[in-house]
């Protein structure tokens, strides 16, 4: 065969992607052979794969001399942390971040609004065919409006979740890594979010966490995990936290020093906690958070949603395209700081 007669290099699918999905991206690639394989990839597959979609699937260094880019089909970089491919400079990362900010900030209003009106006890007096004595004294909540709302980190789902904060006349604080460059350089959807940075009160440097939690009515978890921000809500920031206050972690477990969060809500040293994301997940069926009863759980969804692969395969050829006319990809991952 010339090299003139060579095939085209394979774009592989690692993901269930409906045939309509796959076509599209055929469409943006006419140039590639363009594969679905899932659950598992044939390890003959990867000698001349050039661009990988991938859930989980990676293969060695060896495998795949040829790969100049990896897109994941999630925010978080967990598949590839570790792995000897990530230390290749030649290969992209890209990441799903910006995908779930909409649905992921609704799942924040959520939790905020079922402690504010006292959900949980609800539904328990439901439970019990119970009718409180004085059911007045029992729920009667601020409103939202007014609140102050914290966010751990400021990235597209915490801009999504100021935008709907601020509508409803809340308070916004939040952390950034880099407090100094407000703006957002990530992939947003069409209008949301905070574009500029422009909507919270005061935006922190991620060290100064300690003390932007004390005017918090709710803190909401949603920073990149790195050896940095590991255990970042620790013993003493919880220690800073009102008595009156909410957490809600919807970013990943390890954010958290968890044994310290089980100490502080079973002292009543802050008013509940939303969680959707664990240290060890699932959840051990001994945590005593499964008992709680100012605690809310749910098994790792806050991102998810019916439209999940179509926002993704959106993102995914958008970048292709970038990729192809060789300009800057969306969501690179910063192969340092792991986001």
């Amino acid at each position: 065969m010339t090299e003139t007669e060579k095939k085209p290099a394979r774009l592989v699918i690692a993901m269930n992607f409906s045939d309509e999905l796959v076509a599209k991206v055929r469409e943006a690639a006419p140039h590639y052979r363009v594969e679905r394989h899932f659950p598992e990839v044939p390890a003959n597959v990867w000698a001349d794969t050039e661009i990988l979609y991938t859930l989980r699937a990676l293969p060695s260094p060896e495998q795949a001399p040829h790969l100049r880019w990896i897109q994941l089909h999630s925010a978080g970089v967990d598949i590839v942390v570790g792995n000897a491919i990530l230390q290749r400079p030649e290969i992209q990362i890209t990441t799903a971040s910006g995908i779930h900010a909409v649905q992921i900030a609704e799942y924040c209003l959520a939790m905020m609004l079922a402690f504010n009106v006292q959900i949980p006890r609800m539904l328990d007096l439901q439970q019990k065919a119970e009718w409180p004595t004085e059911p007045h004294k029992l729920f009667s909540p601020r409103t939202l409006r007014g609140q102050t709302l914290g966010i751990h980190g400021y990235g597209s789902i915490g801009r999504e979740l100021a935008r709907i904060a601020s509508a409803m006349g809340m308070r916004v604080l939040a952390t950034k890594f880099d407090a100094m460059h407000t703006e957002d350089t990530g992939y947003t959807e069409p209008d949301t979010g905070d574009p500029r940075g422009e909507l919270p009160e005061r935006i922190y440097p991620g060290q100064a966490l300690g003390s932007m939690v004390r005017d918090c009515d709710y803190l909401v978890i949603a920073a990149p995990l790195t050896e940095g921000t590991r255990r970042s809500i620790d013993a003493e920031v919880l220690e800073q936290m009102k008595p009156t206050a909410v957490l809600i972690n919807i970013a990943r477990g390890a954010l958290v020093d968890q044994p310290a969060l089980i100490s502080a809500l079973h002292d009543n040293k802050i008013r509940g906690a939303g969680l959707d994301v664990f240290e060890q997940e699932p959840l051990p069926k001994d945590s005593p958070l499964w008992k709680m009863k100012n605690v809310i759980l749910s098994p790792h969804v806050s991102g998810n949603t019916i439209t999940y692969n179509q926002k993704t395969a959106a993102l995914f050829v958008e970048n292709l395209k970038r990729f192809i006319e060789k300009r800057p990809l969306l969501n690179l991952l910063n192969k340092s700081r792991l986001y």
